[in-house]
C-alpha cells in the first residue's frame, strides 16, 4: 500500500473494532435461516441484497422476534458498518441506517461494530476506493461463487487521519459524492426513458403507424382460446395473422448427458437462452453439444431465422433476434424457438421488433407463470398474433424503425459515456480524500497513532479477565 500523509496510520480492519465480543461477526450459517424460516413481518434479515456500493438497498425480509432472539449474537444496529464477503466486486459495504425492527445478519454479510473514536463513513469509503478494491481483489477465492473470507475482511489495511481530519474529509466527500449521486441518478432516468422510447418506436413501427400509410383500421383474428388482448390497428393494407401460418417454429436441442460422452457423435456450437437476446444475438460464450448428424441438419441455422426465447426469468419470454450466419454451423437448444419465415413473406426484422414489444406482453399473458420463473410452450408461440405489411412497404418499414431506434441508440451511447465518467469522478474523488488532498490540513490535529493506542488499550480490557476488568472501573 502506498504512503500515507504525515500524522496518519496504517490499521487493520479488526484494529477498528468497537470494545465489545464478536464486534465483527458474519452471519449464520447452516440450518439457522432457512426459506420455511421466513415471515411477512418481525425481526429484519440484512442480506447481500441489502449491501450497496456505499449505500443501503431497502429490501426487506423478515423472521420471528423469538427466532431473533436466538440468533442475537448477529444483530446489527444504527450505524454498524455491513461488508459483502460474496460477489464480484468486493468489499462493498454499507452502513446500517435507522431501521424499525431489531435485525440481523445472514451468511455472507459481515457486520463490523467501529470504535466510536472512528468515524464510520470513514471507513466505508475506505473500502470502496480503487486501492482497497485492488487490494481485495487479490484475496478473492473461487470462480463460480467468488469470496473474500471473514479472516481476509478482517485484516484489509485502512488509512486513518486523526479524527478531526476525518470529520473534514467526510463532510466534504458528502458534499460532493451527493452531487454525483444527483447527477447519475438523472442519467439512469435517462436512459430508462430511452429505452422507453425505443420500444414506442418499435412498437408503433411494427405495426404501421410510423410510415404514414393511411387510416388505421381495428381487426381481431378468429378466437383460439388463448389472450389476445386488444390488436393494435393496423394500416387497411396490412393484416393480422397467426406466426404458425407465415414461419415454420420449432424448438431446439434437448442435452442428453449420455451423448455427450459419444464421441461417434458430432460436436458442434449451439445457442442458449444466455445468447438470444433482445435486438441481439451474444456470441461472447458459445457452448457445444453432442448430436447425431440428422438432428444438426434439421436444427441447422440459417441467415434470416428468428431466434425467440421459451423463458426463464420474465424478462426473457420472446425474447429474441435474427441469426445472421455469424458461425458456420450452429444449432439451437429446447429452451430457443426458431421461427423460419416461409416465402420471404415477412421481413424477418418486423418479427423480430414484434416478438421483442408486442410479443413479450403476448407471451406473458399466455405463458405458464410463477414467482420468478416464467415459460411458454411451443403450442402456444406459434398462435402468437403477427402484423404483416403488404410486400412492397416492407423495406420502407423496417428502414424507417431502425434509423430511429438507432437514433436511440447514439442517445444511450453517449449518457453511457456520462455514466462512465461519473463512476471514474466518483473513483478518483475518492482516491483524492484517502491521499489526504481533498481538503486543507490542520497542524494541530491529534495523530492517529494516539487514536489508535485509544482503541487498543480499550480492546485490551476486553481480553482481561472480569475480574480484573471491575478493578478498573472501582
Amino acid at each position: 500500500m502506498s504512503d500515507l500523509p504525515q500524522g496518519w496510520e496504517w490499521a487493520r480492519l479488526e484494529d477498528l473494532a468497537a470494545n465489545e465480543p464478536r464486534a465483527i461477526t458474519d452471519g449464520p450459517f447452516g440450518s439457522n435461516l432457512k426459506s420455511e424460516h421466513y415471515r411477512p413481518s418481525g425481526a429484519r434479515v440484512l442480506r447481500l441484497q441489502n449491501i450497496g456500493d456505499g449505500y443501503f438497498r431497502d429490501e426487506k425480509a423478515y423472521i420471528e422476534l423469538e427466532h431473533f432472539e436466538k440468533l442475537r449474537a448477529y444483530e446489527a444496529r444504527e450505524g454498524d458498518l455491513l461488508i459483502a464477503s460474496l460477489g464480484d466486486d468486493p468489499p462493498r459495504a454499507c452502513l446500517v441506517p435507522k431501521l424499525h425492527e431489531p435485525a440481523i445478519v445472514k451468511a455472507d454479510c459481515i457486520r463490523v461494530r467501529l470504535s466510536p473514536r472512528i468515524e464510520p463513513l470513514w471507513v466505508m469509503y475506505a473500502l470502496l476506493t480503487p486501492a482497497i478494491k485492488a487490494y481485495a481483489a487479490n484475496l478473492i477465492k473461487g470462480v463460480g461463487r467468488p469470496r473474500l473470507g471473514l479472516s481476509q475482511i478482517r485484516s484489509i489495511p485502512i488509512p486513518i487521519p486523526p479524527r478531526n481530519e476525518q470529520l473534514r474529509i467526510v463532510e466534504a466527500l458528502e458534499d460532493h459524492l451527493s452531487r454525483l449521486e444527483s447527477g447519475a441518478s438523472t442519467l439512469s432516468m435517462a436512459v430508462q426513458r430511452l429505452h422507453r422510447l425505443a420500444a414506442a418506436i418499435i412498437a408503433a413501427g411494427s405495426s404501421g403507424a410510423l410510415t404514414g400509410v393511411g387510416e388505421l383500421a381495428t381487426t381481431q383474428l378468429p378466437d383460439v382460446g388463448l389472450n389476445d388482448g386488444a390488436l393494435p390497428p393496423l394500416p387497411r393494407t396490412w393484416y393480422w395473422t397467426r406466426l404458425y401460418d407465415i414461419a415454420e417454429v420449432v424448438s431446439g436441442i434437448t442435452k442428453d448427458a449420455k451423448k455427450q460422452a459419444d464421441v461417434e457423435l458430432m460436436e458442434v456450437p449451439y445457442l442458449r437462452v444466455a445468447n438470444v437476446q433482445r435486438g441481439r444475438i451474444d456470441l461472447t460464450t458459445v457452448a457445444t453439444i453432442r448430436a447425431p448428424k440428422t438432428k444438426i441438419e434439421q436444427l441447422a441455422l440459417r441467415p434470416g431465422d428468428v431466434l425467440l426465447n421459451e423463458g426463464g426469468d420474465r424478462d426473457k419470454l420472446a425474447r429474441g433476434w435474427i441469426w445472421e450466419g455469424q458461425l458456420p454451423l450452429c444449432i439451437h437448444q429446447n429452451h430457443v424457438f426458431r421461427a423460419r419465415i416461409r416465402d420471404g413473406v415477412l421481413d424477418p426484422r418486423i418479427l423480430a421488433w414484434h416478438a421483442n414489444s408486442f410479443g413479450k406482453a403476448w407471451a406473458e399473458a399466455n405463458g405458464k407463470q410463477s414467482v420468478n420463473l416464467a415459460s411458454i410452450s411451443l403450442s402456444k408461440i406459434r398462435l402468437m398474433p403477427v402484423p404483416v405489411p403488404p410486400k412492397g412497404e416492407q423495406e420502407l418499414v423496417a428502414r424507417t424503425i431502425q434509423e430511429q431506434v438507432d437514433g436511440v441508440g447514439r442517445l444511450l451511447h453517449a449518457v453511457s459515456s456520462e455514466k462512465g465518467r461519473t463512476r471514474q469522478l466518483r473513483r478518483s474523488l475518492l482516491a483524492e480524500a484517502f491521499a489526504g488532498r481533498l481538503v486543507q490540513r490542520v497542524s494541530n490535529d491529534v495523530p492517529a497513532s494516539a487514536l489508535l493506542e485509544g482503541i487498543r488499550a480499550e480492546r485490551a480490557t476486553l481480553q482481561e479477565p472480569k475480574w480484573q476488568r471491575r478493578k478498573h472501573t472501582t
